[in-house]
Parts: C-alpha cells; structure tokens; sequence
C-alpha cells in the first residue's frame, strides 16, 4: 500500500476478531479509543442518507476491495470498466466496516454503515485529504498541466528547488517520496494515493512537492481540494479525444486547475503565451481570476519570463533569458526548441514561488534528463539513437523536426499509436512522420484489447509516401529494421513509450523496454549474432 497503514498494522489487527487474553483485550480497547472514527471525517451537508452509526472507529481507506483489511472504510466508486458498487460484498466479506456510496443498497448489512453522498469521487478527496490531516498545507504543491512537457517540466522544476530542501514528486515515470522512490503507475493517481504520498513527503522532510496533473485526473476528482501554491500550463494540443470529444471541452477541463474549479485558486498562475490556448488562459485569469498572480513565459516578446538569440544544436541549446528581474546567458543540455519551452516553464515556476535564476540557474548543468525523454542509447553504434515518449501528432512534429535540422544523415522513425484510445490522430501521427523522415517503421505501440490491422488501417490514411513506410507488428522487430537501415550520421528515433517497460496486448503486460531492445539489438548486430 502506498499509504501508512500495512497488514501488521496494530489498530487492524485491533479490528480483527481473535480470542484474547485480558491484557490483550485492554491493548485493543486503547487502540479502539485513539482510532479515528467516520464521524472525523463527514461533515454536515455532506451526507444524503446513513444507515449505521458514524460513530465507530475505522483503520484506514480502501478504494480497491482486493486492499480491504479489516476496519476499512471502502469507497464504491463508479469506474469507466466496473461500477464500485460490484465490489461491496467483497469489502465487507475482507473486513470493511463502512462504505461510501452514491446509491445506497436495498438491503445493506447491518453490520456495517453505510453512506451515501452525491459524487463518491469528490467525497473520496475530502476524506483522503482530512484523513492524511491536510498534507498539502504543509508542502508548497508545485501542479503541471498540459498536453507536452509535463514530465520534464515538472523534473526540471524538482531539480532546481532540491537544492536546500527535499522534494516530492508525482508523475509518469515515477513518484519520489522523501524517503524513498517507487515506481509510477498513472501520471495522476488517485486523490486517496495522492493524500497519502504528500503526508510521506511531510512526515520525511519534503517542504515542496511536484506534481503532474492530467486532464483526467482534473475531470475524474482526483485533485478536488488540493492546495496548490503555483499552477503550470504548458500547452493544448490534440491528444485524449477520445475522453473529452473537443479541444474545448479538453481545455476547459484543464482552465478548473487555475480557475477555482477544483478547490482553492492557486496563488501564482505560470501560462505559455507561445502557445494559442495559454495565451486564452493568461488573458482570462487576468480579467477573471484576480486571486491568482499570472506569470507568462515564452519566446513572445510580451512574456515576463523570455527566452532570446535562441540557438538550437545537437547536444545542447542556448538562449537569453529575461525576466523582470534581470537577465542570463543560458545553456541547456536539453536539446529542441519545445526544451526551451519547458525550461522557461520551469524556471517561471521557480521564479514565481520566489527563488533566483540567477542561483537555481547554477543547478541546470548537473541535470540529468528525463528518462524517455530524448534519452540518447550509445552503444558504439556509428549513428545516432533516441528513445522518446512523442506519442501524439504535435509531439512528433516538434520532435521531429528538431532532429531534421540537426541530423547530418537520414533521419529513421520507429513509432505506433495505442488502441482503445484517440482514433481520429493516427492519421495525424502519420502525417507528421512522413513530413520529416527519410524512411519510418509503424508498428505496435500499446494495442491493449484493440486490433492493430484496425490500428495500422486508420493510421493509413496519414500515408503521403507509401515507398517511404514499412508496417511490421512485431516491435522488436522493426526496431530491429530501423537499426539495420542506419548508417553513419543518420539518426533512429525510436517514439511513442519512451520510459514505459511494458507493452500491452488485450489484458496482458508483456516486458517491454525500447531502450533495453536497442542495446540489446546493437549488441547482437555488432557481434553479427541472429537477433
């Protein structure tokens, strides 16, 4: 569990029925009376109905009955492949001595109280946040929002307040949580996981905490009532309609973060006025939102936090920077324009909360990057190759033409689109390959329970150069195709899971990992060995 309480927990084990000896029985009493209880954590008007009483003690929350132990508070909550309410049974057969529900069963167990509230998701975050006693009021919360960029924004952002102070992190590739790090497994998890790891970050020294926020954790409650002390947007492009069907509703999911949609204002506002949708942002919080200090960045003259004679090369990028305060000559060991993006993101938001270019600059040199990220496999190999996470048209043009201006040689792709996501960007995905490659590879991404014939037959219809594309399922091998094609000076760009270490097909996780196929690929061709 990533939360405090574990299954040798005394106050579960308080909760458990056992024949006990008298001391044992006096040890369980005083657990029973420091317990928390349900009535800590609802307050009036919250409720529609309750059966049972609310005055009983509890051991902790569960949102997956599988995690239930005895004395739990389960929530039922609705989900996009099975309601919560399924569930119930389970819970309570596991130990659960109260549940949270939207609608309140026919016949209920007597034995355990039930509640019911108008929106699970939102009281599940009320719950999770009074529970962890409000951890997000003893961290300065640092949220990214936006289409790109957030993962390296958000790393940058950790890398330059980390220099007198631990700080958390939650995002894509992992979560950091003071005292150690586990791996990610959703970009924004769930509020209740996300209460717990702050108060792991409180209660082990973290005074700052970095967060990704996606749109579907902005639109599925996740975040409801986080205190965030600066809000990053870094930009809106086509990605997830599937989930949302328009860029306006898309977007209008993202404003919520800066808006008061989702809790309370966050006091600094950081907008991209290069980017269309930010430049909206920016003006409507101006006009709207007064309780927020808006502070842009960009290329665009008119943003306070600016880059200027920027220069992009293979292995770095420089740039002035200028901000109100003064200006620096920077160099960047992150390569691309839209690295320059996400640098000024970083450095707005840190500038914002109050820090000094000047001195958390001093810091970028020893920045390591961002795993999947433009991340470099050297092998010996005579040619260039890149692991990257691009997986949406927009990215994939900006990734790609960056490297089109830098390669001396052709430049490779490998890259597929997941299933049972956004159909109408495969084209779109296609195109832009085909725009910037000298030759590309489609192939399998995630194809989760969709079938990639269907995959391969919508990113088609993104074909410009048919002689120019090879369609091989297998990922292995078409990487295995694009290393075979590189000679030197050329560079392969391998796009679409970056970090990921799995592939998905149907309901299955099969190891997965790009950058260990490539050196294993690069080792085997080099000792001329069948791959």
């Amino acid at each position: 569990m990533i939360g405090y309480l574990v299954h040798d927990h005394p106050l579960i084990h308080a909760f458990q029925p056992a024949r006990r000896t008298r001391r044992e029985a006096q040890a369980a009493s005083r657990i029973f009376k420091m317990a928390p209880k349900l009535s800590d954590y609802f307050q009036d008007g919250e409720t529609l109905a309750v059966k049972g009483t609310l005055d009983r003690p509890i051991s902790g929350l569960a949102i997956d009955s599988r995690r239930v132990v005895p004395g739990t508070l389960f929530f039922a909550r609705p989900g996009q492949r099975a309601d919560g309410a399924s569930f119930i049974d389970e819970a309570v057969s596991r130990g659960a001595v109260a549940v949270v529900t939207s609608r309140m069963p026919a016949f209920p167990p007597a034995r355990v109280t039930f509640i019911q509230v108008a929106d699970a998701r939102a009281m599940l975050a009320r719950v999770a946040q009074r529970y962890y006693r409000f951890p997000d009021r003893d961290l300065t919360v640092a949220g990214v929002t936006g289409t790109n960029g957030k993962t390296t924004v958000t790393h940058l952002l950790k890398h330059f307040l980390n220099g007198d102070q631990r700080v958390g992190l939650i995002g894509t590739t992992h979560y950091d949580l003071g005292a150690r790090t586990v791996p990610s497994f959703r970009t924004t998890p769930e509020s209740l996981d996300i209460f717990g790891m702050m108060a792991q970050m409180r209660d082990h020294g973290c005074r700052h905490a970095v967060m990704e926020v996606s749109s579907h954790g902005i639109d599925q409650r996740r975040v409801d009532g986080l205190r965030f002390g600066v809000a990053v947007f870094t930009n809106l492009t086509r990605d997830h309609l599937d989930y949302h069907e328009t860029l306006e509703r898309y977007f209008d999911v993202k404003m919520r973060l800066f808006t008061g949609g989702i809790g309370p204002v966050p006091p600094v506002s950081v907008v991209n006025l290069d980017d269309t949708y930010g430049a909206q942002l920016a003006a409507r919080l101006t006009a709207e939102v007064p309780a927020t200090r808006v502070v842009t960045f960009g290329e665009n003259p008119a943003a306070q936090v600016r880059a200027e004679q920027v220069a992009l090369h293979f292995k770095h990028s420089t740039f002035r920077l200028v901000w109100p305060g003064g200006s620096i000559d920077v160099e960047s060991p992150l390569i691309g324009r839209y690295n320059v993006s996400n640098l000024l993101a970083a450095i707005a938001a840190a500038w914002g909360l109050g820090r000094d270019p000047v001195v958390f600059l001093a810091r970028l040199r020893a920045f390591k990057g961002v795993p999947g990220r433009m991340e470099r496999i050297e092998e010996g190999q005579a040619f260039n190759v890149l692991v990257d996470y691009a997986h949406t048209d927009d990215a994939l043009r900006n990734a790609l033409g960056m490297l089109r201006r830098i390669t001396p040689g052709r430049l490779l792709v490998v890259f597929g689109c997941g299933g049972n996501r956004d159909r109408t960007k495969r084209p779109l995905m296609t195109r832009a390959v085909q725009e910037f490659a000298d030759f590309a590879v489609a192939t399998a991404d995630n194809p989760r329970t969709e079938a990639i014939a269907r995959i391969f037959e919508d990113m088609r219809g993104g074909v410009t150069a048919p002689e120019k594309i090879s369609w091989i399922e297998d990922r292995r091998r078409a990487i295995s195709l694009a290393l075979d094609l590189a000679k030197p000076g050329d560079c392969v760009l391998i796009a679409g899971k970056g970090h990921e270490c799995y592939q998905e097909f149907a309901d299955t996780v099969f190891p997965f990992d790009d950058r260990q196929v490539v050196r294993e690929l690069i080792g085997l061709k080099a000792h001329h060995l069948p791959v």
